[in-house]
């Protein structure tokens, strides 16, 4: 095997060599160029498997070779180095195509693993997966430009926001992008922001030493540490508190985490991957999100389409669910009938709604081929909590009766309606005192002020 090479392009002599006594003891081939100029000639004549560039040169500055490399040679990973803090170059950067991003003083360690991830991208470690058949099935134009630009997006080390409508599939990109990218021997960690009450939201992202608080009887690792060497997503990234958006922005820009307790911040090495469904420029505007971290998660955005929009896609989609569902060995079919009653469908909860139905249909069927009357459609909207019609605690929790079969394709938002409806009856038997109504549902206040605001209740 050939030994791999690097171009280092630095106008400091101390930068180059500094660099080069580094990569040189990874048993890596290194070149020098101190300009632009200089730059482009070496790439075109060497062809290197990496490139490092600064950002000022003496005749231009790095973004112009990494634009040139995209062009001419889109295999080719480039990366930035930044001065510290300077979080705009680094965004201009990966938006320009570079792979990734140092900054200066450069961290030894860090640059490493740059490295390494960099080399294995091009040494095409990650070719035997295709999530193109594999994960985002169908053939629509939407389904296909969103299989174009994640095989993009996956060899990049950018943050990546995903975004699309509840059950659409984002989760789903968001595998694909790590399974196509130099991180897929990693772990792929996926956590839903909103489902982690706010008081334990730093600890299960950042971990804490024993004895850091009350109950902490134990080291923890956080989630950002399980993910080292792979990806993190964040999934429902809208519903972070004020508090961790700071704390997540800080780790984000510094690449470390501070564990709850512990006295230095340790290094990070992962992939930041996102996802909401709600529209976080409008979540900007209305101060619930801040405008800092939306300009650091959103470098690289992508927008699933809702099976609406793709609705061609439905016969390939319905057999690819299917073909999971047979009992030892046997295919489940699907009758033309059937599918055209799904055509005719406007699926409000998208392709987890379709496997949600699709798997009711299987267990309802005679035998292994569902009819369209072995299909029950129940394009029920939520209730208005304006509109809220008062039950008893077993039947708003139970949904017992015609109350179960509303529920499906539907769940988040019929459990966030229950939720509202029991915080309300809550508050209005403790005569709106919110204190006494947390210490009545066993919860802390801070946690019940949240999911008041979270449920549209209060501010």
């Amino acid at each position: 095997m050939n030994e791999q090479s690097v171009l280092i392009v630095d106008d400091e002599p101390d930068i180059r060599e500094l660099l080069h006594i580094t990569l040189s003891r990874m048993g890596l081939d290194t070149h020098g160029a101190a300009t632009l100029n200089e730059a482009l000639t070496l790439v075109d004549e060497i062809k290197p498997d990496l490139c490092l560039t600064d950002m000022k040169l003496p005749d231009g500055n790095g973004i112009s070779l990494v634009e040139y490399i995209q062009a001419e040679y889109p295999n080719m990973p480039v990366a930035m180095i930044t001065a510290h803090g300077s979080v705009e170059t680094a965004i201009t950067a990966l938006k320009a195509g570079a792979f990734d991003f140092i900054s200066k003083p450069i961290e030894l360690g860090g640059l490493r693993n740059l490295v390494s991830s960099a080399l294995q991208l091009e040494s095409g470690g990650s070719e035997q997966y295709s999530p193109a058949e594999q994960d985002l099935i169908g053939e629509a134009p939407a389904i296909m430009e969103l299989r174009r630009q994640v095989s993009k997006v996956a060899r990049s080390q950018a943050p990546v926001h995903i975004h699309g409508e509840s059950g659409s599939g984002k989760e789903v990109v968001a595998r694909s992008i790590h399974n196509m990218g130099p991180r897929a021997s990693g772990s792929f960690i996926a956590v839903n922001c909103g489902a982690i009450p706010p008081d334990l939201m730093e600890s299960e992202l950042f971990g804490h030493k024993r004895g850091s608080f009350t109950g902490a009887s134990h080291d923890k690792i956080g989630l950002f540490q399980a993910a080292s060497g792979g990806t993190l997503f964040l999934d429902e990234v809208a519903d972070l508190p004020l508090n961790m958006q700071v704390k997540l922005l800080r780790a984000i820009q510094e690449k470390a985490i501070r564990p709850i307790g512990a006295a230095e911040e340790q290094s990070i090495d992962v992939r930041l991957l996102s996802a909401t469904h709600k529209d976080l420029t409008q979540e900007v505007e209305a101060g619930r999100f801040r405008d800092d971290l939306y300009y650091r998660i959103n470098v690289i955005d992508l927008q699933v389409p809702s099976l609406r929009d793709r609705k061609s896609d439905l016969p390939q989609l319905a057999r690819h669910i299917l073909s999971r569902m047979g009992d030892h060995g046997s295919a489940v079919d699907i009758e033309a009938s059937a599918l055209e009653s799904l055509q005719n469908y406007n699926f409000p909860g998208n392709v987890r709604e379709l496997e949600n139905m699709l798997e009711r249909a299987h267990a309802l069927s005679e035998g292994d081929t569902i009819t369209a009357q072995d299909l029950q459609f129940t394009n029920v909207a939520p209730r208005s909590p304006h509109a809220r019609e008062r039950k008893s605690d077993r039947e708003v929790i139970t949904g017992s009766g015609p109350e179960l079969e509303a529920i499906y394709g539907q769940l988040e938002s019929y459990l966030e309606e229950v939720e509202r409806n029991i915080l309300a009856a809550a508050l209005e038997d403790c005569g709106g005192n919110r204190t006494r109504t947390a210490e009545k549902l066993g919860i802390s206040f801070r946690s019940f002020r949240y999911r008041l605001k979270k449920l549209g209740l209060g501010d």
